[in-house]
């Protein structure tokens, strides 16, 4: 058998990274940015009003009070958007609205809730310092300023930042499209009626949803029954729109292990025991250059197989490193056994609180039984030498995506 250490290595020396496509900002989101992104002039790009009000000479308004409000002639609006050229000089005042450029002149704003909001004059009953409710330019971003950087991961606040320095377009590493789809005679689609010894298929749908959690295109294909000839052709027909195939089921030592079957030496596919729980029995190679994963068929075993070894390697066919950063330390709050020589992920329920993790285990773990996976959001790493940790110890945890 193989480490854990030793498959996942193998994989992610075979996936490349996907090459970078331009895109229109919306169609880029959920995309790792292939580019830096730098401001080509200050944001803002003027000096503007933060409020509605009057734009002031501070110095003539250092007297104001409620009792004896000062008096200013209005000489005029300015709006946002406004492009023509507006100044004042000591003794006047312009109104002004949120994000109108500050006219030349002035060195304050007053808010329309400090005056009577006149018109042609208005009256102020608060003093206000230089720079007051302006916005200066460049505050927020300089000129020449890289505004996102290489390898983000573009969510809304991004795409926000990226269309406010002016870019239409981006260069991105594009999501990765993975094709899921489960084997065996025994599967049924949900809503199915289901005969003595069927059950319903859930592993695609499971995986599938894991594929976009993981920042990639989840297709599910249709299940595919035990007959070589329709998976492999099944195999064929997915190459075309596939990064990454991502199969469950056939993967193991019985007489119908049809994935293994047909694929057993095509390519550089390769099946492997590796020395974990859930998951032993792996699949792993290159089909006319796409990836290829085959997971097991226990709903348990697929799902931790994907985040050990598929999630990574989606990370880093989008060029983000393969470690996630949901790995954290946290203390046992039960006893734990686990199979010697084995790496051992059991599900398990992490909590954060007075400043460090706790983290028990999720209930039954039968590498069939989907029930206490719902309810989890971690799992717990147990290396291959540990037979057996008492509660208060501390282990590494993977969170879980929620």
């Amino acid at each position: 058998m193989r480490t854990v250490g030793e498959h996942l290595d193998d994989i992610l020396g075979s996936v490349a990274v996907l090459p970078p496509l331009d895109l229109a900002l919306l169609e880029a989101q959920g995309a790792v940015l292939a580019e830096p992104v730098t401001a080509p002039v200050p944001l803002p790009p003027f000096d503007n009003s933060a409020m509605d009000g009057y734009a002031v000479v501070a110095a003539d308004i250092a007297a104001a009070t409620e009792a004896e409000p000062v008096a200013l002639p209005v000489v005029g609006d300015i709006v946002a958007g406004d492009t023509g050229v507006a100044a004042i000089r000591p003794g006047l005042s312009a109104r002004i609205m949120t994000g109108a450029p500050l006219p030349a002149g002035a060195d304050a704003v007053v808010p329309v809730e400090w005056t009577d909001g006149g018109n042609a004059t208005v009256r102020i009953s608060r003093a206000a310092p230089p720079g007051n409710y302006i916005r200066r330019a460049g505050e927020d971003v300089i000129a020449g300023q890289v505004v996102v950087e290489a390898g983000t991961r573009l969510g809304a606040a991004q795409l926000g930042m990226i269309a406010a320095v002016g870019r239409p377009r981006v260069t991105v590493r594009p999501k990765p499209r993975v094709v899921v789809v489960s084997t065996g005679d025994e599967l049924r689609e949900p809503g199915e009626q289901l005969a003595p010894g069927q059950i319903w298929e859930s592993n695609a749908y499971m995986l599938t949803a894991a594929v976009i959690e993981a920042g990639g295109v989840g297709y599910r294909q249709a299940t595919v029954e035990d007959e070589p000839r329709k998976v492999m052709e099944m195999l064929e027909d997915q190459l075309v729109r596939a990064d990454a195939i991502v199969t469950t089921g056939g993967v193991s030592m019985g007489t119908r292990d049809v994935v293994k079957e047909v694929l057993a030496g095509t390519g550089t596919v390769n099946f492997h025991k590796v020395r974990m729980r859930p998951g032993k029995p792996q699949g792993f190679g290159l089909l006319e250059g796409t990836p290829v994963f085959t997971l097991p068929g226990n709903p348990v075993s697929a799902y931790v197989s994907f985040q050990v070894f598929v999630r990574p390697a989606l990370r880093a066919m989008q060029g983000l490193p393969p470690d996630t950063g949901a790995k954290v330390s946290a203390v046992l709050g039960e006893d734990v056994k686990s199979p010697a020589g084995l790496r051992h992920f059991l599900r398990g329920r992490l909590s954060f609180n007075r400043g460090f993790y706790t983290v028990t285990a999720a209930g039954v773990q039968g590498s069939h039984q989907l029930g206490s996976l719902a309810t989890a959001n971690a799992l717990i790493e147990l290396p291959e030498d540990v037979e057996a940790l008492p509660a208060g110890s501390h282990v590494d945890v993977m969170r879980l995506p929620s």
